[in-house]
């Protein structure tokens, strides 16, 4: 059974098929749904087998896992964005008394903060939260397994105590904000911390034998913040397109990029993935991939999206063990973007540009390195080696008349005119590096100076 809401190309529509349909069956759960997004909409949507006597659509609720961690993060990050704390703040200052609160937040949003796994037995994910009631049920008489910042190793309390953080910043439960601060604003309406008819029902797979055997479904407690939520395959599709874009309702564009950045070096050998600031990271047939995957028992999920392709997945199944959601979900992202690639916006000209501005276009010399900046909306530039890789960086406009680093090498650096006593340019000072209109031109500011001999042969 599939849907389309935007024309995909029917044999498109048919590899998406196929691909839900292998898996369902080869990944031997008893339902798995999947769905595809772009530019904010979904394009697609198809369900295998059956949930309560019908086949599974992009409205059946399953539970997500650890997808739920990603928007824990982004309660954090509106906190950080708000001003109320600092992602450097070690949680001692806004969350007194946990026993490790020298770890920072910005540690604990990219797994970085050296703290167990997973909380003491008996295991979490099949008993009730009730079990745990205090953060020192859930962190243990050993919550540090290594430094903290030295690298990453994946948590499922350092999520936990994020939650508490939220609860302790707000002053109201994490379901609440939640609730008020990113399902409301995002319409994300089949998005809840219970599951809500209709819903799928986990089930374990006998490895070696066609029957199945059903899982709990344990309300997670102070564990929910990592692992609580039960959605859709329609809510998350608009939920990625989120994580793309941003919605000024919710969190910018600006914050969702940095958000996608690496926070810590990959662990050793996986140089294919790593890990942000509440988002997982990897490359997969050539494009950069962010979302999450989840698991509990019961339930796989998988949510990625290429922002370059402007192309987002989801798949979900009701299985403890079976078809890997996270690796079934890139494979729809690869299909449409390889079967259907991206149609760029048309070049329009821009409505107006300072003529001060379009003068510093053009050429620049770094020594004898040679750069383009070239003039990008909003009053932004962009700097560029012309000649093979360098370090290339874009820039938004300040008040001041300065620009910020956006990425690459200058990300928050400052780029600034500097001018001659009658008015004329002299240089581009970018982080105390000169860049003069010719390499080493005499009577300009490089530093060192430039030899009085010139140019000359050998």
């Amino acid at each position: 059974m599939t849907s389309s809401f935007e024309a995909l190309l029917p044999s498109t529509e048919r590899a998406l098929l196929h691909r839900v349909a292998t898996a369902q069956a080869e990944g031997r759960t008893p339902s798995l749904v999947g769905a595809v997004a772009r530019d904010g909409r979904r394009l697609w949507a198809g369900g295998r087998s059956c949930v309560d006597g019908q086949a599974p659509d992009a409205d059946t609720q399953y539970r997500i896992g650890s997808i739920t961690k990603t928007f824990t993060a982004v309660l954090v990050m509106r906190l950080r964005d708000e001003g109320l704390l600092d992602l450097g703040d070690p949680l001692e200052k806004h969350l007194p008394g946990t026993g490790v609160g020298e770890v920072t937040i910005g540690q604990l949003l990219g797994h970085s903060a050296g703290l167990a796994a997973e909380s003491p037995a008996p295991w979490w994910e099949r008993t009730p939260g009730t079990l745990r009631p205090e953060l020192a049920d859930v962190l243990g008489k050993q919550p540090l397994l290594h430094p903290p910042g030295r690298r990453h190793h994946y948590s499922n309390t350092g999520y936990t105590l994020l939650g508490s953080l939220v609860e302790a910043v707000r002053g109201v439960p994490w379901e609440e904000a939640l609730k008020a601060e990113i399902l409301e604003p995002l319409a994300l309406e089949r998005t809840s911390t219970q599951p809500a008819a209709p819903h799928a029902g986990g089930w374990a797979v006998h490895p070696w034998a066609e029957v199945m055997l059903p899982e709990p479904a344990e309300d997670l407690g102070l564990m929910a913040p990592a692992g609580q939520l039960w959605s859709t395959a329609s809510d998350l599709c608009r939920f990625a397109s989120f994580l793309a874009d941003g919605d000024g309702r919710v969190l910018s564009a600006e914050t969702l990029r940095e958000m996608r950045t690496p926070a810590v070096p990959p662990e050793a050998g996986d140089w294919d993935g790593g890990y942000g600031l509440g988002v997982q990271l990897v490359r997969r047939d050539g494009r950069t991939l962010v979302g999450h995957s989840g698991s509990l028992p019961g339930f796989l999920a998988g949510l990625w999206v290429s922002v370059e392709d402007d192309v987002a997945a989801v798949v979900l199944a009701n299985a403890t063990s079976g078809p890997l959601a996270g690796a079934v979900a890139a494979d729809l992202v690869r299909i449409v973007a390889d079967a259907e690639p991206r149609i760029p916006e048309p070049w329009r000209p821009l409505p107006g540009v300072d003529p001060a501005l379009l003068d510093l276009t053009g050429p620049w010399y770094w020594g004898t390195y040679s750069y383009g900046l070239g003039v990008v909306a909003d009053g932004g530039v962009e700097l560029r080696p012309l000649r093979g890789q360098g370090r290339a960086s874009r820039f938004q406009a300040e008040t001041d008349g300065t620009w910020t680093g956006l990425d690459g090498y200058f990300a928050g650096e400052t780029l600034r005119v500097v001018r001659r006593a009658d008015g004329s340019v002299s240089h581009l000072d970018l982080g105390s590096f000169v860049f003069t209109r010719e390499p080493y031109e005499p009577g300009e500011a490089v530093p060192g100076g430039v030899d009085e001999g010139g140019w000359r042969g050998l």
